[in-house]
């Protein structure tokens, strides 16, 4: 049998997704994968339920049906407050997962190479490896998660072709300031390279933090390609549409790269989603609302099972200390936690570039039932310690 690539040796599965696996397996309260266990607004099932006999049941156009494009460049344009042309500024791909990876195949070419800051959501790097280009690492400093200039300048400095940007940031729930965008923005124009966003969090923040689009930023729009999705703010992860904003010549080459991918998004579910994109704000108010309840439940949790963490300042994770466990291996930590547990959280090693291994990242996208059961399995956790170490 002939062997398979080298790009595929150069990266593991995704941990997150096998560690919601290994929750189905023993029964844990699933804090790993970032997924709600409620649903989503009624205006959208409504929708769905309607779409599902009305249609449209066939291919739409393969970079977006028009209505559903027009719909979100409305919703964007007045959230970004830039002029967004469904026809010339948007693609609308298969969740933000396909987004990200056309904007890394449309922007680089093989030996390139990519700014990525650690931690970072798992995916950039295969995202990086599978494009041909090589990751430059810049690490984000605990407790609050922020870069040194002088070692971004650095990263800069080896001519990278892009920088990939999270914010709100998965996993750390860090908001990055508006300083310090313009500190990223200024390093970009400098050395003319890309800014990838993933923006799939920017409307679930925590006061006084507020989101900045990178987009919207001086001189930024012809260099920056947003990506984003539907699945965090309409709680709709399962549907699978997401989408890159982006000037026109970027969008040309992005439509080809999605056709050749995946041809094009659901058609019936891009028509029901028309209802989210629809609504007004005080939705999004609500929303950030509804999560910072969510939040001052688990926090109030881990604290009072005396556990150290970093507060989030947008999405919804949590990164948790576990050094004082003594786990050296957090991979093998988690599991245990797991089944021993019965609460599912992601290793933090899988997040970072350099040798972490005492963090771990929970969410709590559930419902006020789930987590308070999650909470009080968690407050077995110093007791179940102590029996493993013994």
């Amino acid at each position: 049998m002939p062997k398979t690539s080298q790009r595929v040796g150069r990266f593991t599965e995704s941990v997150i997704r096998r560690m919601t696996r290994v929750a189905m397996e023993c029964g844990a309260v699933n804090l790993s994968q970032g997924f709600p266990d409620f649903d989503p607004p009624e205006e959208l099932r409504v929708a769905l339920e309607k779409s599902a006999h009305a249609g449209p049941h066939q291919y739409a156009v393969t970079w977006g049906a028009p209505n559903f494009r027009r719909a979100l460049a409305r919703k964007q344009a007045h959230f970004t407050g830039l002029p967004i042309d469904p026809d010339q500024n948007l693609v609308v791909t298969c969740g933000s997962t396909e987004a990200m990876m056309a904007a890394m195949m449309t922007a680089c070419n093989p030996g390139d190479k990519v700014v990525v800051f650690s931690p970072f959501y798992e995916n950039y790097v295969a995202d990086t490896i599978l494009s041909g280009a090589e990751p430059i690492y810049v690490p984000l400093r605990p407790p609050d998660f922020t870069f040194d200039p002088a070692e971004l300048r650095r990263a800069f400095e080896q001519r990278p072709k892009a920088l990939i940007l999270c914010n709100p940031s998965n996993p750390t729930g860090k908001v990055f300031t508006r300083e310090e965008l313009l500190q990223i923005a200024a390093l970009a124009e400098e050395f003319d390279a890309f800014v990838i966003t993933d923006e799939v969090y920017e409307h679930i923040l925590y006061a006084p933090h507020r989101h900045t689009y990178f987009a919207a930023l001086p001189g930024m729009f012809d260099r920056t390609i947003s990506c984003s999705s539907l699945s965090k703010t309409y709680s709709i992860t399962g549907w699978r549409l997401g989408y890159v904003v982006a000037p026109p010549a970027f969008i040309d080459g992005a439509r080809k790269v999605h056709d050749f991918l995946t041809v094009g998004a659901a058609a019936p579910l891009q028509e029901a989603a028309i209802a989210g994109l629809e609504m007004p704000d005080s939705y999004y108010a609500h929303l950030a609302h509804i999560y910072e309840a969510k939040r001052d439940l688990f926090l109030g949790g881990l604290r009072a099972a005396g556990l150290t963490f970093t507060e989030p300042e947008g999405a919804y994770y949590v990164m948790v200390d576990v050094s004082e466990f003594g786990a050296a291996d957090d991979v093998a930590f988690c599991e245990w936690l797991a089944r021993e547990v019965g609460v599912a959280a992601v290793p933090g090693s899988s997040f970072f570039r350099e040798p972490v291994n005492h963090l771990i990242r929970f969410h709590f996208a559930k419902q006020e039932s789930t987590l308070r059961e999650a909470i009080a399995r968690l407050s077995t956790l110093r007791e179940k310690a102590a029996e493993r170490r013994s």
